[in-house]
C-alpha cells in the first residue's frame, strides 16, 4: 500500500487477530442502496495488492473481491436502502449499514478500524482512519468487496433500466444520469432526498 507513506503510522490500540476493516461505498449517487462492508483478515492467509478500490480497474477489484471472499477469517456485506437514506439522511443510513455489517460478523470483531473521521455508533471499541482504505489491509478489502457488491447492484439495475445508463455511471449524478431523469423520472429506487430529485418537482 505505497500510498499509505503519505501518512504517519497508524497507531492501533488492539493487538488480537479480530481487527475488522469498515467502510462504504455509493454516498453519493443519486440512486440505490449505499453498501457497506466489514473484513476480518485472516493474518494466516494474507492477500497481496489490497489498495483503495477507487485506485484499482474493474477487472482487478473482480479478482481481489473473490480472494477476500476465500481468505478473509470472516467478511460481511450490509445496506441501507433509498427510503432509510431518504429517511435518515445520507450521513446516518451510512452507519446504520456499516452498524449491520459489524453485527452479522462471524466470528464477531472485537476491535474496529472505519475509514473517514466518525465512528458509526457500534459497542465495539474502534478508531476512525481518514483515509484508512489507503493505510490498512482490512479497510481497504472491506472498499473493494463494498464497491464490487454495489457495481454490480447498477448493472443489475442497468439489465432493467437501460436508457438510464447505470452500467456506465453507476448512478452518480453524470451529465448522461441527469438527462435521463429529466427525460424519464425518477424510479423508485432514487433517492429522493437528493439533489437534484428533491428540488425539481417535476420529475415526479
Amino acid at each position: 500500500m505505497a500510498e499509505a507513506m503519505q501518512w504517519p503510522p497508524l497507531v492501533i490500540d488492539y493487538q488480537g487477530e479480530r481487527l475488522a476493516g469498515v467502510d462504504e461505498v455509493g454516498r453519493g449517487p443519486l440512486i440505490g442502496d449505499v453498501v457497506a462492508a466489514a473484513v476480518i483478515l485472516d493474518p494466516a492467509r494474507p492477500i497481496t495488492g489490497l489498495a483503495d478500490s477507487k485506485k484499482l480497474s474493474s477487472k482487478r477489484r473482480e479478482a481481489l473481491d473473490q480472494l477476500i471472499r476465500e481468505q478473509a477469517l470472516c467478511f460481511a456485506i450490509a445496506h441501507a436502502t433509498p427510503d432509510e437514506i431518504d429517511t435518515l439522511n445520507i450521513h446516518h443510513a451510512t452507519h446504520l449499514a456499516m452498524r449491520r455489517a459489524i453485527d452479522a460478523l462471524t466470528p464477531a470483531a472485537e476491535y474496529l478500524l472505519v475509514d473517514g473521521n466518525k465512528l458509526p455508533g457500534h459497542v465495539l471499541p474502534g478508531q476512525a482512519v481518514v483515509k484508512g482504505d489507503a493505510r490498512h489491509d482490512a479497510i481497504a478489502a472491506a472498499s473493494i468487496i463494498a464497491k464490487v457488491t454495489r457495481d454490480r447492484q447498477m448493472v443489475a439495475l442497468d439489465a432493467a433500466h437501460p436508457a438510464y445508463g447505470f452500467a456506465r455511471h453507476k448512478g452518480y449524478p453524470t451529465r448522461e444520469h441527469l438527462d435521463a431523469l429529466k427525460r424519464l423520472g425518477p424510479l423508485p429506487e432514487h433517492r429522493r432526498s437528493f439533489a437534484p430529485l428533491k428540488h425539481q418537482h417535476n420529475l415526479f
